[in-house]
């Protein structure tokens, strides 16, 4: 048992410290935003750059894809085993701990010249990226009830930012120097962030009373019972699920025999989906006014639609390239709104239990973009772009038909 005193103490400061709008400035809304963008471009540096890697390091063409593999594994594992011990453990020691070793395994990455080192490396890289998921909610407790959707979606916002620039930035800087610099830079960014955070950072301790092993069964109960979880997973692991396969087959596309974009082609265009990113704090404005089902149903057309729109072309002119990046932006635009609109709902629902819901909501749709991913590859493989098509429609469609089944 420990110290009544104490723990109505700490009680008393986990409790008072999300209340005072004053704590969420400007200036440390704007620092989270970075810092989630930074952090999370670890994810997918190295996507666009399989190729030179494999090279380096020896493998083979066919097992060359566990370079992404292992950091979405190492991520994944990060979000059910760390994000939920914000609940329980004081929230900037947690992200500078993750984010510490964020740091580290990128420069091993870096120094990697062999395959294990390496493919390790990418694993605690994805464990230690999961930090942006502890910030995310972080936001979303400094923030007032009032405008708390605002907050998030400003938050949120530089991690879609940083997500969609990730990719051309390893590609350009690669093109000039080598892969290995990337992960230099990248790691060397993250120690600076760890002392920026370290200095600046408000600390923020959980009201939770449970041990790491009840907190973790507790996630089954949660996923169990709450409806809003339930509904806001699966509206968002459909529309993820649409722009992984998006983004997974439209290289793909591009490099292709209709347009024959070289590497530096195809990452100028997925510059093109940062400016989706626009809608994270749009999102985030309407669930405050407590528009969020109108502005969910009003996502999953815009995904659908964008896949829509490129059935109206035949790929090859000019016109379709402008055509295929309307619907980047279409896509991306639904998506991102999406995710914060869920934020919104779920952390409405009580502060002592964020960060577990954030974990199960994020592993539910990164499951499922990583089921798009596949699907893309193989669908492309198989049907083309009108099967990719097809089924990028049918995706958010259904989450739309799931939406209409919510009561008012």
């Amino acid at each position: 048992m420990g110290n009544p005193e104490m723990e109505t103490s700490v009680t008393t400061i986990a409790s008072d410290m999300p209340r005072r709008p004053e704590i969420l400035t400007g200036w440390l809304t704007l620092l989270l935003a970075v810092s989630c963008g930074l952090i999370v471009a670890n994810l997918y540096y190295a996507q666009p750059l399989i190729g030179p890697i494999g090279a380096d390091l020896g493998l083979s063409p066919q097992v060359a894809g566990l370079i992404v593999t292992v950091t979405q594994l190492g991520y994944g594992a990060g979000l059910m085993l760390i994000v939920p011990l914000g609940d329980l453990v004081e929230n900037r020691r947690l992200v500078l701990a993750a984010t510490s070793l964020g740091a580290l395994a990128l420069l091993g990455a870096a120094f990697s010249s062999h395959p294990l080192p390496f493919l390790v490396a990418g694993l605690f890289t994805g464990v230690g990226s999961v930090a942006v998921q502890i910030l995310i909610p972080y936001a979303g407790h400094l923030a007032p009830p009032a405008t708390r959707g605002r907050a998030v979606g400003n938050v949120t916002s530089g991690l879609l930012i940083g997500v969609m620039l990730s990719r051309p930035s390893a590609s350009f800087i690669t093109a000039l120097s080598s892969w290995h610099v990337v992960y230099f830079v990248s790691a060397g960014i993250m120690v600076v962030l760890v002392l920026v955070l370290w200095q600046t950072l408000p600390p923020r301790v959980p009201t939770a009373r449970l041990g790491y092993g009840q907190l973790l069964a507790s996630m089954v109960h949660i996923a169990r019972t709450n409806v809003p979880l339930r509904r806001r997973a699966f509206y968002q692991a459909c529309l993820f699920g649409a722009f992984s396969l998006f983004w997974t087959t439209t290289p793909l596309l591009l490099a292709g025999p209709a347009f024959h974009l070289s590497q530096i082609g195809i990452a100028i265009f997925a510059l093109v989906g940062a400016a989706g990113a626009i809608s994270a704090p749009l999102a985030g404005r309407v669930a405050d006014r407590g528009w969020t089902r109108p502005a969910t149903a009003i996502a999953m057309l815009l995904t659908a639609g964008g896949f829509a729109l490129t059935r109206l072309v035949d790929f090859g002119s000019t016109l379709s390239m402008v055509v295929l990046a309307a619907a980047a932006i279409a896509i991306d635009f639904g998506v991102q709104a999406n995710v914060v609109l869920g934020y919104r709902t779920l952390f409405a629902l009580g502060a002592e239990s964020r960060s577990r819901l954030n974990g199960l909501y994020m592993t539910t749709f990164f499951l499922a973009g990583a089921a798009g991913s596949a699907i893309g590859g193989w669908a492309y493989a198989n049907g083309g772009w009108t099967l990719v098509s097809w089924i990028g429609i049918g995706l958010p469609l259904a989450a739309l038909i799931y939406l209409a089944t919510e009561a008012e």
